[in-house]
């Protein structure tokens, strides 16, 4: 399966789009501020920049596309003021595989900049100029030492493809108490391979002394088929499974299909940096966020 050219976020506004059913991610957005502005304050304090060049990798569309760009970028303002500053400009480049929403985004971009020139109250806003760069992350995007800034947030999980070596995998379509061990490792020989990766390409992209935040979906447990990450897709597996028994679906058809995620333990990302050794770990920290998130707001 070419995960290029199939995997992305459903488009639109509509009722079932991914747009309409992202709050559990802008809540993630949320939880991680304090994060993003300390490495930001950092970032800006040392390099004193006259540009500023933000990277959204797997930015998807609506919302919360929107929502990420304008914290960011309060963010060098805040800081700007604190040290009586003019304004940067802002140099934008939203990410995400070429299947992806870019018209919703540019759709509604003159409106979202002017609701930030509105809420940046004190002093002006630099100028801002937004780039869509389609392609996969797990390859150069932009040229060398180009950005100052790169943010992720829920996408690093995701594999660049299905491992090889899963065809033994009956039953079951991720990592689940019942795959053979051949199978987790091969799981977790992809994610070493495509992180290492990423973070090789990143080094060459960012300025020296720039600076990442990347939130992963992730597991606490070392055990990758834990309940904490594979629940959900055993569940679906098990849907999957009686529609073979009603005949609704090819047996084979299920045999073939495993979802190209893999949601990593934090010593196993602290591993993969050290190991490629192009970046140092100044936070590192796990959260549990309630998937029905809806609960949490009544």
């Amino acid at each position: 399966m070419e995960v290029t050219r199939v995997l992305r976020m459903k488009e639109g506004m509509g009722d079932t789009s991914y747009a309409k059913n992202s709050f559990l991610q802008q809540t993630v957005i949320s939880m991680t501020k304090s994060i993003r502005e300390e490495a930001i304050t950092n970032l800006y304090r040392s390099t004193l920049p006259g540009s500023m060049a933000i990277a959204d990798l797997g930015c998807s569309s609506g919302p919360n596309t929107f929502f990420l760009v304008s914290e960011v970028i309060k963010s060098v303002e805040k800081v700007c003021q604190e040290l009586n500053h003019g304004s940067p400009e802002h140099q934008v480049f939203l990410n995400d595989l070429p299947g992806n929403d870019f018209n919703s985004i540019f759709k509604y971009l003159e409106s979202f900049k002017e609701k930030l020139r509105n809420e940046v109250v004190a002093g002006e806003l630099g100028r801002c100029f937004f780039n869509g760069v389609p392609g996969s992350f797990y390859g150069r995007l932009f040229p060398r030492k180009s950005l100052h800034f790169v943010h992720s947030s829920y996408s690093l999980q995701w594999l660049s493809q299905v491992p090889e070596g899963v065809e033994n995998n009956k039953g079951n379509i991720y990592m689940a108490s019942t795959s053979p061990p051949n199978v987790l490792k091969a799981y977790y020989k992809q994610f070493q391979r495509d992180f290492s990766l990423f973070l090789k390409c990143r080094a060459e992209e960012i300025i020296d002394g720039g600076r990442m935040v990347l939130t992963f979906l992730g597991r606490k447990s070392e055990d990758p088929s834990s309940k904490e990450c594979c629940y959900i897709w055993e569940l679906m597996a098990m849907v999957l499974n009686d529609m073979v028994l009603e005949g609704m679906i090819k047996e084979e058809l299920l045999d073939s299909f495993n979802i190209p995620q893999y949601t990593p333990s934090p010593s196993e990302v602290k591993l993969e940096v050290e190991k490629e050794g192009s970046f140092f770990i100044h936070c590192l920290e796990t959260s549990e966020v309630n998937w029905n998130i809806y609960e949490d707001t009544r």
